[in-house]
């Protein structure tokens, strides 16, 4: 499925069935759809933007979830950190993180000089610094992606916590680290019949995209919430909506709380 998602061919019809299912939804009255996971790629629709415009009149609400896991990240990462790593791709989760880390004082070191480059032109200057070292790196938590490389993953210090801010888990490398779920929280202990919601996160556990698309629905925002733009300063007012409504996080291991 995902090998059909990344294949140019099948984006069409792709987001023939997501369209027509928006379409569906808001004939019927269906006040929020979120996109949930691979429906909000952004070589596949503008991370939901494509439907937004190609349909302005839409009353469904419509969220790509990207501001509640970026939100997520942000709160995974353990009080008192005072600097991070950066691997992978420059996603629109990825920005919002960095970004937020970087205003709250929290130095970024980026490893791949196109990601730091891309930061640097998009206004992130303050705390951001690029990778000069081929050894091992000091901070022991680190932002990575599922595609984060063996040799990265090995330049970590032992008893790193790696914390995903993509959709799909990395592959776990190393016994002396700790791999931190993707972004995810449990959800409210009155929701019934929830086993897990996808096949790697735990029992109770909610990928934090779906989260996203719930949240806007039970706080009754009326704005889309998708696109290539992001507003960094909700992540805060999304994370309180979400404990407001009593969606938990996820523990760390006491060795990082």
């Amino acid at each position: 499925m995902r090998r059909q998602y990344k294949s140019q061919r099948h984006h069409t019809s792709i987001n023939n069935i997501i369209e027509a299912a928006i379409l569906e939804a808001d004939e019927k009255g269906v006040r929020v759809m979120s996109l949930g996971l691979m429906n909000n790629r952004e070589e596949l629709n503008g991370y939901g933007e494509m439907y937004v415009q190609k349909h302005p009149k839409l009353k469904i609400r419509i969220v790509d979830g990207s501001i509640m896991a970026a939100a997520v990240v942000v709160n995974s990462i353990p009080k008192g950190t005072t600097e991070v790593v950066f691997s992978g791709n420059l996603t629109k989760v990825a920005s919002a993180v960095v970004f937020a880390l970087c205003l709250k004082g929290v130095k970024v070191v980026v490893l791949r000089e196109e990601e730091h480059r891309k930061l640097i032109k998009s206004g992130v200057v303050e705390n951001l610094v690029l990778s000069t070292s081929n050894n091992h790196y000091s901070p022991t938590v680190w932002l990575v992606e599922d595609g984060i490389r063996k040799e990265e993953q090995m330049k970590a210090k032992e008893g790193t916590i790696f914390i995903p801010f993509s959709q799909f888990p990395p592959n776990k490398l190393r016994e002396d680290c700790f791999y931190h779920s993707t972004p995810a929280m449990l959800v409210p202990k009155s929701t019934q019949n929830i086993d897990s919601c996808e096949n790697w996160l735990g029992r109770r556990v909610m990928s934090a995209w779906r989260i996203g698309g719930i949240v806007h629905a039970l706080e009754g925002w009326e704005e889309h919430d998708c696109g290539n733009t992001c507003n960094f300063f909700r992540l805060h007012t999304i994370w309180e909506a979400a404990l407001r409504h009593d969606f938990q996080p996820l523990l760390l291991p006491p060795s990082h709380l």
